[in-house]
């Protein structure tokens, strides 16, 4: 696992061992964690501190004795961080285990990514809900359109946007294809959180945001490769 990210070596394995304390048998893992908190800070408001506290350490602030205390202090500071780097516009720095605890293995996105979706649907407002989404519509906005476009490797890395596409009796790539866009998914996402973060940063009035390429609209041929309506494949997990 990478642990040069925004808290020193010795904070992050610090709070790793916390996070795998007895004490807090319902605390995420410390990439969950640092996904969950990516969506906590974004958002048409962020998720109070005291509410993502308790979902990330699985009990409340009078559970959990010295280790929560403890976990929660770094945790904050380990926000804190984030928002930093998330607000420079650079492609974010994840902490990813590997693959089934094999050092050699390759990064493990899922637990990652899980965390985040965790994170977008613990938000008071719906995100897009609150952009003004409308299954009736066959435009969407533009700002609409971006959050798909940048949501889009979460979904296709959870395995959400395959399932979305087979429930609705629809073909999906495999073998060699789709090894290709799960690598493209993975390489994209780093910069995708910081261009969400920015997104409803500039959505709440606070900065601007620049589209990294051509849109992606619901009517256009979705981004993986299938051939099929973005909204009819990877885009129906955002309806």
């Amino acid at each position: 696992m990478s642990i040069q990210a925004q808290l020193p070596d010795h904070q992050l394995l610090r709070l790793e061992e916390l996070l795998a304390d007895p004490a807090l048998p319902d605390a995420m893992r410390l990439d969950e964690c640092q996904g969950y908190l990516c969506a906590a800070l974004a958002g048409p408001q962020p998720i109070p501190a005291a509410q993502w506290l308790e979902d990330l350490l699985g009990c409340p602030e009078e559970s959990g004795g010295e280790a929560r205390r403890e976990a929660a202090a770094l945790l904050r500071l380990l926000a804190e961080r984030l928002e930093t780097e998330l607000a420079s516009g650079q492609p974010l720095l994840l902490l990813l285990y590997p693959a089934d605890g094999d050092e050699d293995a390759a990064s493990d996105y899922v637990p990652w990514c899980e965390g985040y979706l965790q994170g977008v649907d613990a938000a008071t407002e719906d995100w897009f809900e609150f952009l003004g989404a409308d299954d009736d519509e066959e435009k969407t906005s533009d700002e609409i359109d971006y959050l798909d476009e940048h949501l889009f490797p979460l979904y296709l890395l959870t395995g959400d946007a395959e399932a979305a596409a087979r429930a609705a009796g629809e073909e999906w790539p495999a073998g060699e294809e789709l090894e290709r866009i799960r690598q493209e998914c993975e390489d994209d996402l780093p910069q995708a959180v910081s261009n969400i973060y920015r997104f409803w940063r500039a959505q709440r009035g606070v900065g601007t945001i620049r589209r990294q390429g051509p849109k992606v609209g619901r009517n256009d041929p979705c981004p993986c490769g299938s051939g099929r309506k973005h909204k009819r494949c990877c885009g129906a997990n955002e309806s």
